[in-house]
């Protein structure tokens, strides 16, 4: 099966996405259609040995629509930023000459003795009046000409939409009024009451403003992949053949060798060969502190570097940097349908002509009532006008996008609207321990000395054991070796090189240094070469009790220290995961490490519930069997050896890593490597779910209460009609409602 995204033009409402997911829907070959109005933007899943993308792209034409293949995020804000530009000229134009439509027919109805040009006197000059009206509405209609091109098409092609209901409804004005101008020609001066041309004006103008409001509106909703995508820089400073050049960032090839001046962007992905500054990578992870690097260290596209100068080699660049990934993710996630917009769109598809039937039924009703022409065709106008089906197809789709690039901006990737729906639904997060809870780097905490070994040395006991295990150490590659020699770096105490080295896998090594012949690792070590430990018994059975690692070292065949080693736990896991559990989730700690390891750290930072000694390809077993239990489970791990878990869980949170894997294998990725992004993604998810609900409720509201009143419901209790403006301005209305409530998300922090 192949995806392609295709951006769809000439959309006006959730009618037009429901029409073309329907018509392409039904080809042979095509497995899955998801149309989002919000962004413009068609995803189709297909078989191209059945059906090729020109096919689809001819039957979305042939729908109405203007279908671009494989549109990039520069094309769609360009797009969007058109758009509300076209949309502002004409909404300027049709104020221009609404104001004084407006002036010339209600004036002197509103403000008695008002002065208007004779030509245009309703009393001396009824057709003066009656053509004065005409000539400002023209250019009105004008402006508006988009809703009669696409409605008239939409209804011979019998699929209406929103613009088809303007058109109809402003039609029947202006052709009621042009047969009240005829009459008038022809001498009944009483026919210019029957005039119904600002109400045409005026129903084109609201909905125009609506319209650009919306366009802003939506343009706001897109802010974060704008932003995104103009972080990238446009050119990199190359080395090639000895010559450093600035080149465009199109020509930048992987292996390329790179200079980053003081204060400028990183331009594509790479390791660090020369050079030392710190990096902020906010923009990636949402920390604010710099991150040091040096040769080896990743830097990443867009990143910004401080105040030193480095080179570096690109591995990524174009589409396959992690800013590119970010990107392809927010547009993914925004053009992507949450469950819950199912309603909405199962609606739209029939609410387009289920309300030309309502705004017939009710004429007609009203006409058997015996009530004037002039009565039925004002209901009938109203009830077109009133209902607004965009209202319902940007509830659920402007919160989703408004969220997933809120939430990319603080470095917390959601990857569609099912992700984020389902994350409110989450009672039950599963964590893994090494690298999520803990820091997944092993380090010194206690270093015990024996006293039955202080004349080993010399005065300065310590510093000088610890100088002796880490000369030994240095020539091992196992993580227990390099977490000692870290630990001595980090006290500024250099190590030397053993003049002997020998490692006695499942034991430890030994070594010779200075003169002194050192041995490091555990007790069967010891018994290989006679040495008591009685002395370490109580530091050893208390470190292991603790969950740390003892290992002990000897000088010269006497036990002269204890050294314990763990995976410490990350300075923000334990108040993240107090906010988790306050608010109403359960935590499980989910390990492959022993269990006494497995609760020590768990008491630490506050999960009582613990599943350790868990292989990894039994981890997805263990998260099934808390999901058979009816529990929503999130499960959240880093996103490579927790993969199946990850999967078979309702929501993956992969953290700590912004990887290919981890990208793959997760729904939501938290790039800065701290469970405060779990808490965080879980709260956005419930804030957006209680939006789009809001957004719901209010766009049915709108068209439940709006369309009985249009059709004259108060009326027959002897209350007021709804005129066809005011019909019009609650519309738009609904539309601006909806967008503005939505954007509301954009001050959720996290």
């Amino acid at each position: 099966m192949s995806k392609e995204t295709i951006r769809v033009k000439g959309m006006s409402c959730a009618a037009c996405s429901a029409r073309i997911e329907k018509v392409v829907g039904r080809m042979d070959g095509v497995s899955t259609v998801n149309v989002n109005f919000a962004t413009g933007k068609a995803s189709v899943v297909f078989d191209p040995l059945k059906v090729a993308l020109p096919d689809i792209m001819a039957k979305i034409e042939k729908a109405g629509f203007q279908p671009q293949p494989k549109p990039d995020a520069g094309d769609l804000i360009t797009d969007a930023l058109e758009e509300s530009s076209s949309l502002r000229v004409r909404l300027i134009v049709a104020v221009a000459f609404c104001l004084p439509l407006l002036y010339i027919s209600m004036g002197t109805m509103l403000i008695p003795g008002l002065p208007v040009p004779p030509f245009a006197d309703p009393v001396k000059n009824p057709l003066g009046f009656a053509i004065t009206q005409l000539a400002l509405c023209l250019p009105i209609i004008a402006a508006g000409s988009r809703f009669y091109t696409k409605g008239f098409k939409a209804i011979i092609r019998r699929s209406p939409t929103m613009d088809s209901l303007v058109a109809m409804g402003t039609s029947a004005a202006v052709l009621q009024s042009m047969y009240a101008m005829i009459q008038t020609a022809l001498g009944d001066a009483h026919a210019v009451h029957g005039l119904y041309f600002e109400s045409a004006g005026v129903i084109i103008t609201l909905i125009l403003l609506g319209k650009t409001l919306e366009s802003f509106a939506r343009n706001k909703t897109s802010e974060a992949i704008r932003l995104l995508t103009n972080l990238a820089p446009k050119t990199a400073r190359v080395v090639r053949d000895g010559v450093a050049a600035d080149l465009p960032i199109e020509q930048v090839r992987a292996g390329d060798v790179i200079i980053v001046r003081p204060g400028e962007r990183v331009p594509v992905d790479g390791v660090v060969t020369d050079g030392q500054s710190s990096v902020d990578e906010s923009m990636l992870t949402g920390e604010s502190m710099p991150v040091g690097k040096r040769a080896g260290d990743p830097v990443y596209a867009a990143t910004i570097n401080g105040t030193g100068s480095i080179t570096f080699s690109a591995t990524k660049v174009g589409g396959e940097t992690v800013l590119a990934q970010i990107i392809k993710l927010v547009e993914d996630a925004q053009s992507s349908k949450a469950p819950i917009a199912r309603l909405a769109d199962t609606v739209a598809g029939f609410f387009v002509p289920a309300v030309f039937g309502i705004a017939l039924v009710a004429a007609l009703a009203w006409a058997v009532a015996g009530k004037t022409a002039l009565f039925c065709i004002t209901i009938f106008i109203s009830v077109l006008v009133v209902a607004c089906p965009c209202a319902l197809g940007l509830a659920t789709p402007t919160a989703i996008m408004v969220a997933t690039g809120r939430a990319a901006r603080f470095g917390i990737l959601i990857k569609g609207g099912q992700a984020l729906e389902a994350a409110h639904l989450i009672d039950t997060m599963v964590f893994d321990k090494t690298g999520t809870i803990t820091e997944g780097l092993p380090v010194v905490t206690d270093i015990e000395l024996l006293e039955s070994s202080s004349s080993v040395v010399s005065v300065n006991y310590h510093d000088d054991l610890l100088r002796l295990i880490a000369s030994a150490e240095s020539a091992s590659e196992h993580a227990l070796a390099l977490a000692i020699t870290r630990h001595a770096r980090a006290l500024g105490i250099e190590s030397g090189q053993p003049s002997e080295f020998e490692a006695m896998p499942g034991e430890g090594v030994r070594a010779a240094v200075s003169g002194h012949t050192v041995l490091i690792g555990n007790q069967k070590l010891m018994s290989r070469f006679d040495i008591p430990t009685y002395a370490a018994d109580e530091a050893l059975a208390r470190f292991s009790s603790a969950g740390k690692t003892p290992v002990l070292a000897a000088v010269d065949g006497r036990c002269a220290a204890v050294v314990a080693i763990a995976d410490t736990v990350k300075p923000t896991s334990a108040a993240a995961l107090k906010r988790i559990q306050d608010a109403g989730i359960h935590t499980v700690m989910l390990t492959g490490d022993n269990r006494a390891t497995a609760e020590s750290i768990a008491r630490e930072v506050g999960i009582s519930e613990v599943l350790a000694d868990v292989l990894p390809h039994e981890k997805s077993a263990a998260i099934k069997r808390l999901m058979d239990s009816g529990r929503n489970v999130a499960m959240v791990g880093d996103g490579i050896n927790d993969a199946p878990a990850l999967t078979q869980a309702h929501i993956g949170i992969a953290i700590g890593t912004g990887t290919d894997v981890a990208i793959e294998a997760a729904d939501i990725v938290l790039m800065q490597g701290d469970l405060n992004g779990a808490y965080s993604a879980i709260a956005l998810s419930r804030a957006t779910i209680r939006n789009i609900r809001q957004n719901l409720f209010w766009a049915f509201f709108y068209n439940i209460a709006g369309i009985p009143i249009a059709a004259g419901l108060l009326y027959v209790f002897g209350g007021p009609l709804l005129s066809p403006m005011l019909a019009a301005a609650a519309m738009s209305l609904s539309s601006v409602s909806v967008l503005t409530n939505a954007l509301r998300l954009k001050r959720f922090k996290p």
